[in-house]
């Protein structure tokens, strides 16, 4: 069961679009997953034959177990382990010292089956997963598992604190709690309304910055993560929630394209009809409020990312020109960056350019 939303434990499974038995084809779609958000076909992560299901469709999962395979070509199942048999009437049940453990809960096949809290929590508390019992569906293993396993007394929050600003450089933690800052700057979007309007229809604000943050994230390769590939998400408001689809290659595409791309991608999200391939590989995000008339505010970091810009409206201000005071159409912008992975001046260096392409944009 893949995960589709940062704090996504289970998924639904709809439907299957293939069969116990039938040939997949990598890329192809597999099954459809319902969140609390939408509904996303996810597609086969490879080619061969589909076996081994053992998720029924409207069962609840838990993210991370394993509900299928796919055998490539000379490739069978593993041999299932026989189950001990249950004592006769007449045999005395073993005694509760020699009982069969708890950790003796088989995992699914090839994985470890446990929720990512639970991956989290046991990493943090030095808990081996290989000797925690599951009490998921199947097996998987969850945070409550893993909180019982462990021997380790809870920890004050202000030692944690401590120990964490001492250890910061040394140790992994989960994301949410990632040093982070922010860096703003204003830009003069008269350039770019004027882009606009030599754009063909349906070419927004949205697309061209989309263009402009590509090209600057190219510059400033530790922005976008080390990828070789731009993969902009695009933060898209749902009625429950905020769902974050990709869209892939920016940095390859013109104007025309990234509009387009845009607007299939963001339909999907509001039809609640995505796919795997909508929701996975991004390397930045761009969350944009303008159409609030929010002029400036901090984003999130998204889990696995370096940065996340957040975008203003575009509204007349009196800024200084020449010795001057004149009104021109500027747009505040924050970059939230994960400290861990880039510093201060890196991401000043990249909003001085992203600024710089703001202000005399190129299709």
């Amino acid at each position: 069961m893949p995960a589709l939303g940062m704090a996504q434990e289970t998924g639904k499974l709809v439907r299957w679009f293939k069969r116990e038995g039938e040939a997949v084809t990598k890329g192809e779609p597999l099954m459809e997953v319902e969140t609390d958000k939408a509904a996303v076909e996810v597609e086969s992560p490879a080619t061969g034959t589909l076996a081994g299901i053992t998720a029924a469709e409207g069962e609840d999962i838990t993210v991370g177990l394993a509900i299928a395979m796919i055998l490539a070509p000379g490739e069978s199942l593993p041999v299932a382990q026989p189950k001990a048999a249950a004592p006769s009437p007449k045999q005395p049940a073993a005694p509760a010292a020699e009982a069969a453990k708890p950790d003796s809960v088989p995992a699914a096949p090839g994985r470890l089956s446990a929720s990512p809290k639970a991956r989290r929590l046991a990493e943090e508390r030095g808990v081996d997963l290989t000797n925690v019992a599951g009490t998921g569906p199947g097996g998987a293993i969850l945070e409550e598992d893993v909180l019982q396993a462990s021997e380790q007394p809870a920890v004050a929050a202000e030692t944690e604190s401590a120990l964490w600003r001492a250890m910061a450089g040394n140790v992994t933690r989960s994301w949410k709690e990632a040093p982070h800052f922010f860096v703003i700057r204003e830009a003069d979007a008269g350039a770019m309304a004027e882009e606009r309007r030599r754009s063909p229809d349906g070419v927004t604000y949205t697309d061209l910055l989309l263009r402009c943050v590509a090209l600057a994230l190219v510059e400033h390769p530790r922005m976008n993560g080390g990828a070789q590939e731009v993969n902009i998400g695009l933060a898209v408001a749902v009625p429950d929630g905020l769902i974050v689809p990709v869209i892939h290659g920016v940095d390859r595409l013109p104007v025309e394209e990234i509009a387009a791309n845009r607007k299939e991608v963001v339909d999907r999200v509001r039809s609640g009809r995505l796919r795997s391939s909508d929701v996975s590989g991004g390397t930045f995000t761009v969350s944009n409020l303008g159409m609030y008339d929010v002029d400036l505010f901090t984003a999130i970091l998204t889990e696995g990312q370096a940065g996340i810009l957040a975008v203003g409206r575009i509204a007349d201000r009196v800024v200084a020109r020449d010795g001057a005071a004149v009104v021109r159409p500027t747009m505040l912008m924050s970059v939230s960056c994960d400290h861990r992975r880039v510093d201060g001046a890196r991401a000043a260096e990249f909003m001085q350019t992203l600024v710089g392409l703001v202000e005399g944009p190129s299709s």
